[in-house]
C-alpha cells in the first residue's frame, strides 16, 4: 500500500483517487451512528494486521480522529486483536452521509455515489472490504465480491464487464441472501491488474495477492470459454418477441444460457431495450 500524504482537496472529493477508494471501503465496512444533540461517530474496525489502511484514513481526514486496538476472543479465533477507527466530527460524518453512506444499517441500500467520481478506485474499495482476492482450491486466480445491494452488485458487474467483457447475472444466494460474484483465470487477472495498479492506495495482502495472479499461465490442456456475444439491437428483439428462450437461442445460433442472462438483463432494466 502506497503511503499516503494528505492531499490538498475538499474532504472526500471523489475525484481524487484516495477519496473514492476509502468512500468504497467505507461504505462497504464502515459504521455511520447518531445519537441526540448531533452526536455520533464513523467507525471502521479491521483486522489489526490491516492497521496501515486505517492510518491512510487518518492521514487523508482534516478532523481529529483515533484508533484503537483490543484482543479478544471470537467464533474463529481464541484471540483476535482488532484496530478501529473513530471519526466524530459532525461536519465529517454530514459530507458523507450526503455521499451516500447511511447511518445505521446499511448493508441493502448503499448505492454509488450520484457525484462524479474515481471508478476504478472506489471499485477497489469495496472490493477490499468485501471481496476477496487470490487463488481458487484449483489453483486458478480469482477474484470476488459479497454483498446485500443490489446497487452495488449491479455497479459492479456492469463496470467489470466494461473491463474484461466478462458478462454476470445477479442471483442472491438462497442461503443467506446475498450475491456472490466471482471472476476467476483471465479474467481475475486482468481485473487484478486494472484494478491494483502501482502506487495505489489498498490493503497490502490483497495488493500482494493481486500481483500474485499475473504469474498464472492457462495449462494447454484447458479449455477456453466461447468469446464474449456482442448483441445488436436486432438480437436483442428476437429474444424478447421469440415464445421461448429454446426458440431465441436455436435462431440466434447461441446456447441458452447466454440468450437467458441477455433477456434477464433487458426485462430488468440493466441494459436499454431496443428502440
Amino acid at each position: 500500500m502506497a503511503d499516503c500524504e494528505p492531499i490538498a482537496h475538499q474532504f472526500m472529493d471523489l475525484t481524487v483517487p484516495e477519496y473514492a477508494y476509502m468512500f468504497g471501503f467505507l461504505q462497504a465496512d464502515g459504521n455511520l451512528s447518531q445519537q441526540s444533540r448531533q452526536r455520533g461517530r464513523l467507525t471502521v474496525e479491521i483486522s489489526a494486521r490491516d492497521i496501515a489502511l486505517l492510518r491512510s484514513f487518518q492521514k487523508l481526514t482534516p478532523y481529529n480522529s483515533s484508533i484503537t486496538e483490543r484482543t479478544r476472543s471470537t467464533n474463529f479465533s481464541e484471540t483476535h486483536t482488532s484496530a478501529t477507527w473513530a471519526l466524530c466530527s459532525l461536519e465529517a460524518r454530514t459530507r458523507l452521509n450526503e455521499l451516500g453512506l447511511p447511518y445505521g444499517r446499511k448493508s441493502k441500500t448503499i448505492a454509488p455515489p450520484c457525484v462524479e467520481f474515481s471508478d476504478r478506485d472506489y471499485v477497489r474499495g469495496i472490493i477490499d472490504a468485501d471481496g476477496s482476492v487470490g487463488y481458487t482450491s484449483q489453483g486458478h486466480p480469482f477474484i470476488s465480491l459479497t454483498t446485500q445491494s443490489t446497487s452495488i452488485g449491479t455497479y459492479v458487474c456492469l463496470y467489470v464487464e466494461e473491463i474484461t467483457g466478462a458478462e454476470r447475472t445477479l442471483k442472491r444466494n438462497a442461503r443467506d441472501d446475498i450475491y456472490n460474484i466471482l471472476y476467476t483465470k483471465e479474467n481475475a487477472q486482468q481485473l487484478a491488474s486494472h484494478l491494483y495498479h502501482p502506487g495505489c492506495l489498498s490493503l497490502s495482502r490483497k495488493q500482494d495477492a493481486a500481483d500474485s495472479l499475473g504469474s498464472w499461465v492457462r495449462p494447454a490442456n484447458m479449455e477456453r470459454r466461447p468469446p464474449r456475444i456482442r448483441w445488436t439491437t436486432e438480437m436483442d428483439r428476437v429474444l424478447l418477441s421469440a415464445p421461448t428462450i429454446a426458440h431465441a437461442a436455436a435462431e440466434l445460433g447461441y446456447s441458452r444460457s447466454p440468450c437467458q442472462n441477455r433477456r434477464w438483463k433487458l426485462l430488468h432494466g440493466v441494459v436499454p431495450l431496443p428502440d
